[in-house]
């Protein structure tokens, strides 16, 4: 795989592509993403879920409106206009978080700040205590105890290709069910369109030769 190719897959820059060429060979080696239509199918889905390899720290800049949007049963009104963005003041990112994801995905209450800690990082924006926990023990790295380095490519690159095949999704790229994938990935259909548009490229890009 060459960078352009990469660039065509994921949306990314040809700085970015080439910086992440070698990492993320390596963790598609390691899980089997070894075909056009696989590889196509995982790059397209980890270049929107971090915007071209660009952003891999979840962003909760989330305004009063849009965080009631999000989350309606997690945030009240009040907790909205405390927390949320809004003409007098930021965001509370880490109260978002720490709200957001409490006593879920292996998390603890509001009060442990695991939601924060252990907030969506990496080229699939891996979330929660337990996938850090599960990730780091498939890996032999220490991600629970050292969550940032999921925001580094080669951890970031690891990660997104063991949850990859931890859902099932090689078998579903070699069907083309993109729109499978991207709820095993996503948890909804976020994105969808553009995640079809980057597996269309980045297939006729890998499949030459």
């Amino acid at each position: 795989m060459t960078p352009q190719q990469l660039a065509q897959a994921t949306g990314a820059s040809i700085p970015a592509a080439t910086a992440w060429l070698a990492p993320l060979d390596l963790a598609m080696q390691r899980y089997q993403i070894n075909t056009p239509l696989r590889q196509a199918a995982f790059l397209s889905q980890i270049g929107v879920e971090s915007d071209g390899l660009a952003d891999l720290v979840e962003n909760l800049n989330y305004s009063m409106a849009a965080l009631l949007g999000q989350w309606p049963d997690h945030f009240t009104a009040a907790d909205a206009e405390k927390y949320g963005r809004t003409p007098n003041h930021p965001a509370d990112q880490e109260m978002i978080a720490n709200i957001a994801y409490a006593n879920r995905m292996g998390n603890g209450d509001v009060e442990s700040g695991d939601g924060w800690l252990f907030i969506g990082r990496g080229a699939i924006q891996l979330t929660g205590r337990a996938n850090y926990r599960a990730a780091g023990a498939a890996l032999n790295l220490p991600l629970e105890y050292m969550p940032e380095q999921v925001a580094q490519p080669q951890a970031a690159s690891l990660t997104a290709a063991w949850y990859w095949a931890e859902h099932g999704c090689n078998a579903m790229a070699d069907g083309g069910h993109i729109t499978a994938i991207t709820q095993a990935i996503n948890g909804g259909t976020n994105g969808l369109a553009r995640r079809q548009q980057l597996y269309a490229q980045g297939f006729a890009a890998l499949n030459v030769g």
